[in-house]
């Protein structure tokens, strides 16, 4: 396919943006720090391999075997019903998988067996820790999954196919998915054939009631099928729900007896009760499909699959008549009604920057709206547990090889979208042709993040530095230039806002700022000791803080509490960062992944920024642990707070200083202070908050 106009301004704005933003950061962190900036922006991340053929257990004779304690608890979180009739030998296998494998929670293993004419009855009882439940005659799935779900203790019943083949953490995965998401009422899990490709990943039920097993044949690395969603259906061969919500529905519907369509009843019957069915892509089962019932529909019990599709499409007849007609392809352009893309340089890691934590609130958000939200970095690499936590969220985030390069992806996926979120001017002004030709029905917003422009001024300001001035107004021009070209721009401040009423006096501009969920008090004064200090060091003003404070301030500290400790947390630290490590009280923890720690155990968070531009993440983030600030006039710059009610101020090094003493010493204005911090996140900076701008600038909901 030819270059189009708008792939070629692609390229070139790349091109042009890259070497500006390289000369910006030579001027501002030099060639060692530019480098290492470097090498992150452009090392290849490779995307998981797709898993070759499933992990199974050897076929050898049977002999009698104990399961793990953890499928055999007397009290479980979990009850696993497996119906059989006959097939002993996968029966085994199955058996043998969960042994291999033992469950992290609770569980209990269930064996019904319908009436089996083999070895089944002889040689279950010689599995030690499985609970084998033999019905008087032979009555069909059905009625089989009904009888072990009435012998279940869990607060969970989880019924799983004896031709499956377990993969490590699958039932875990299924669990958390009742605990990541909200209203969900069934979780299945990802069926694979035991060579690996894709069986199902989630089920698509058409308007007559006929079904796709959606994902069939394909990857399952594929990212169309590798985050959580919302499902017409989840086969019964490994699903997973509340037994109480089982037992309110009545079980498997007879209607169906004695097998086919009842997964996919029972799927209707509780999203008919206001809850959600929901595919988990980590909860890997391998599933030989058709191994106990075969695979033709007009010979056996497959034969009732026919039948029963019919029975179903009266009983749901309303329900259907919103689904896709049979004969549409599913595609995620189908599958999602209102769908928002996010395009940002990189892939968001909340533990190591506030920008982070913002934007995968602000998805948190969207979702809560009913948005579906895709998620394509600009590097278009796999970052790891980055990506997977956005795919465990239900974002369908896009990485290489699936995703193409920005002008084959936009082409692509570009008529889906309802409005498009542009992070970062450099992003942006890459984006921004390819939006607007291949996606013109979408609503463009930019995401500033912090207006760029403004912070490099300031930086240029506290420098001195001329050539960094000058930097500062083009990154000026090409910001307003994103602005002027946007429907809409997002920025974090009234600060921001009212510059850019001067600056694009025509724009339409928005404050979402610091998006945070309240973690709540933490310990108290008492329990309670040191200073924190949070801030990745790939951000120039906080390498200069840290600086300034362990420079200036610290020793003027230590002079009147000489116990006191300085924890310094963040990623990427400079080797200037790093040489103060030996200074008396300061310990530097580089990147952490859990700093719940540190906010709950430290007295006080510091924020001694110098210039910078934005609302500052580290202090929303220590105000949301109930955690007292001393900072900067900069550092709290449009964030609602004031010197004395909710945070202590001070700019000169004495003044800093004696700031910190008297909060440390001070245990009724510390207490006041966590308590006016608490209230100002959940008043300002919390996804309530910002949740009218959000319905209106972004989904177009007045």
């Amino acid at each position: 396919m030819s270059m189009t106009p708008a792939d070629a301004r692609f390229f070139f704005r790349r091109a042009l943006g890259l070497v500006h933003r390289g000369l910006s950061s030579l001027h501002a962190r030099g060639w060692r720090a530019t480098w290492e900036r470097t090498k992150v922006q452009f090392a290849r991340r490779a995307a998981p391999s797709p898993q070759a053929a499933p992990w199974r257990p050897g076929r050898s004779p049977f002999a009698p075997f104990a399961m793990p304690a953890a499928w055999s608890s007397p009290a479980p979180t979990a009850s696993v019903v497996i119906p059989v009739y006959g097939q002993f030998a996968r029966t085994l296998e199955c058996l043998r998988a969960l042994a291999a494998h033992p469950c992290a929670a609770a569980a209990e293993v269930i064996v019904v067996d319908d009436g089996s004419p083999d070895e089944t009855p002889e040689a279950m009882p010689r599995i030690e820790g499985v609970r084998y439940h033999r019905r008087a005659q032979n009555g069909g799935f059905i009625a089989a999954c009904n009888d072990g779900a009435a012998l279940a203790r869990g607060e969970y019943v989880v019924f799983l196919n004896n031709d499956t083949i377990p993969q490590a953490g699958w039932l875990d995965a299924l669990l958390r998915t009742f605990e990541d998401h909200a209203d969900v009422g069934l979780v299945g899990a990802q069926l694979r054939y035991p060579d690996g490709r894709l069986q199902e990943a989630g089920g698509v039920v058409f308007s007559d009631g006929s079904a796709w097993n959606y994902g069939r044949f394909e990857s399952p690395e594929d990212c169309r099928y590798a985050y959580v969603r919302d499902c017409d259906y989840a086969s019964g061969a490994a699903i997973a729900l509340p037994r109480a919500l089982f037992e309110d529905i009545g079980g498997f519907s007879t209607l169906y007896a004695p097998a086919y369509y009842e997964d996919t009843d029972l799927a209707f019957a509780v999203r008919a009760r206001g809850k959600r069915v929901l595919y988990q892509p980590e909860s890997v089962v391998v599933h030989d499909e058709g191994g106990t019932a075969g695979t033709d529909v007009n010979t056996g019990q497959k034969a009732y699959q026919v039948r029963n599709q019919a029975k179903f499409a009266e009983r749901w007849r309303d329900a259907l008549a919103t689904h896709l007609p049979p004969g549409t392809v599913p595609t995620p352009a189908n599958l999602h009604k209102r769908q928002v893309l996010i395009v940002d340089a990189l892939t968001p890691r909340p533990d190591h920057d506030s920008g982070s934590l913002r934007m995968v609130n602000l998805m948190r958000l969207l979702q809560q709206e009913g948005a579906h939200v895709v998620f394509l970095p600009a590097n278009r690499a796999h970052d790891g547990e980055a990506t997977l936590a956005l795919q465990r969220m239900g974002v369908e985030a896009w990485h290489a090889p699936w995703a193409e390069r920005a002008p084959a992806w936009f082409r692509m996926h570009g008529p889906r979208f309802d409005a498009i979120v542009l992070c970062r001017h450099y992003v942006a002004s890459e984006m921004l042709p390819l939006a607007r030709r291949h996606a013109p029905q979408a609503r463009v917003v930019f995401d500033s993040v912090d207006l760029h422009y403004l912070r490099e001024r300031r930086g240029a300001e506290v420098a001195g530095d001329r050539a960094l001035a000058r930097a500062a107004e083009r990154t000026r021009a090409l910001e307003l230039d994103v602005i002027a070209r946007s429907d809409a721009t997002l920025v974090v401040s009234d600060v921001e806002q009212a510059l850019l009423a001067t600056d694009a006096p025509n724009a339409r501009v928005a404050v979402v700022s610091n998006l945070h969920r309240i973690a709540g008090a933490g310990h108290p004064f008492v329990e309670r000791s040191d200073l924190v200090f949070v801030g990745g060091f790939r951000h120039p003003p906080n390498v200069d803080a840290v600086r300034w404070f362990i420079g200036d301030i610290l020793p003027r500290v230590r002079e009147r509490l000489p116990a006191i400790r300085f924890h310094c947390i963040g990623s990427h630290a400079t080797e200037e960062i790093l040489a103060l490590a030996d200074r008396p009280g300061v310990v530097m923890h580089g990147h952490v992944p859990d700093i719940a720690p540190f906010m709950d155990g430290a007295r006080i968070a510091l924020a001694p920024l110098r210039f910078g531009a934005g609302v500052k993440g580290k202090v929303n983030l220590s105000m949301a642990h109930g955690q007292p600030v001393v900072a900067t006039s900069c550092a709290v710059e449009g964030m609602h707070l004031h010197d004395g009610e909710d945070v202590l101020v001070a700019d000169e090094a004495n003044a800093f200083a004696d700031a910190i003493v008297r909060l440390h010493e001070d245990e009724a204005l510390w207490t006041r202070l966590r308590d006016a911090g608490l209230h100002s996140v959940a008043r300002h900076f919390s996804l309530d908050a910002a949740r009218p701008v959000v319905r209106e600038v972004v989904l177009g909901i007045e």
